[in-house]
């Protein structure tokens, strides 16, 4: 599905593209998502579980549209493009937890970040921030003004990396049920910093649309090797 050589040394910029992804794409998908649960799980975060997610959990989100996947170029550092299968995952979409979110936080107001994930073989390249920031332009661009998510109670390290991106933890639910809990947001269209992959965009032109009130909360521009907003 994709390569297993360490690919720290990959000179920046690097670019990757983004889409919607199909029912064709469920395999990958799961391995992905299977590989850094058991990443996850061998150093004691129950934030996935071990063996991955069933079908059943991710099959409504592509048939609903609201899950991506992230592709090298053909013939880049990343493998043979589409070929090589996916690199990265994301889930965005209006769905916040009844658990975690209540009235208050006036949920209707943003979007939700699920199934974040880069394969192992590719950390360390700056993707899950590119997709963040992608995620934030993608809110602001629907109308909306938080981005938010949430992760394992007792994984400081991530906490601290939701934190260096410029989100706010908001406050942390500690149900015995859940492994989550840990809520955070940041400003539709806030960016995690200068540099790292640019992302080519696929699935929609996200510079129409934005309305005068949301552009004058969101940054005045992109990092030049930031993102790549296109159909």
């Amino acid at each position: 599905m994709h390569t297993n050589t360490v690919l720290h040394a990959v000179r920046e910029p690097l670019t990757l593209t983004l889409r919607r992804a199909e029912a064709a794409d469920l395999p990958a998908v799961l391995a992905l998502l299977a590989e850094a649960a058991a990443w996850l799980n061998a150093r004691g975060v129950r934030q996935w579980p071990a063996g991955g997610f069933p079908a059943s959990r991710i099959e409504p989100l592509i048939a609903a549209g609201t899950l991506y996947v992230v592709e090298g170029e053909a013939g880049g550092p990343l493998g043979d493009g589409p070929a090589a299968g996916p690199i990265a995952t994301i889930a965005l979409d209006g769905y916040a937890d009844p658990e975690f979110w209540t009235a208050e936080d006036r949920p209707e107001d943003a979007y939700y970040v699920h199934k974040l994930c880069t394969a192992r073989a590719c950390s360390g390249l700056g993707i899950g921030r590119a997709l963040l920031d992608w995620a934030g332009r993608r809110t602001l661009a629907d109308g909306l003004r938080r981005l938010r998510l949430d992760c394992a109670k007792t994984n400081a390290a991530l906490q601290g990396y939701y934190r260096s991106l410029g989100f706010r933890h908001v406050r942390t639910v500690d149900l015995p049920h859940r492994a989550s809990g840990a809520l955070f947001e940041r400003p539709a269209g806030a960016f995690g910093g200068y540099g790292g992959p640019r992302i080519i965009d696929l699935s929609a032109d996200l510079s129409d649309g934005l309305s005068a009130d949301l552009v004058a909360e969101a940054p005045a521009a992109l990092p030049g090797d930031g993102l790549v907003l296109t159909r």
